[in-house]
């Protein structure tokens, strides 16, 4: 008996078949997560200096914003990754 999650599967490639990427493509959607995890951990390291100073000047709101600002630049950052890498799956 298949679960529903199989049963799922099997009508979601029926509809749309899984497209196979190429070596090329597989390499520039890793080179593409590379950099977006560079970005994001360089974004981090930036930050925490910034909210530890915050924070040691008695400014915890200001600590919160810049985390807020943090997430959202981040949210950012996977979006447009996503839409970077879907060019790539598209060959263009």
């Amino acid at each position: 008996m298949k679960s529903a999650y199989e049963l799922a599967m099997e009508r979601l490639s029926k509809s749309a078949p899984a497209k196979k990427l190429s070596a090329d493509q597989k390499a520039r959607i890793a080179d593409l997560e590379s950099l977006h995890r560079s970005k994001v951990a360089q974004r981090e390291i930036a930050l925490g200096d910034e909210v530890a100073a915050a924070r040691a000047a008695g400014h915890p709101e200001k600590a919160d914003t810049l985390r807020a600002e943090f997430a959202a630049e981040k949210q950012r950052l996977e979006e447009d990754l996503e839409a970077k890498k879907q060019r790539v799956r598209d060959g263009k």
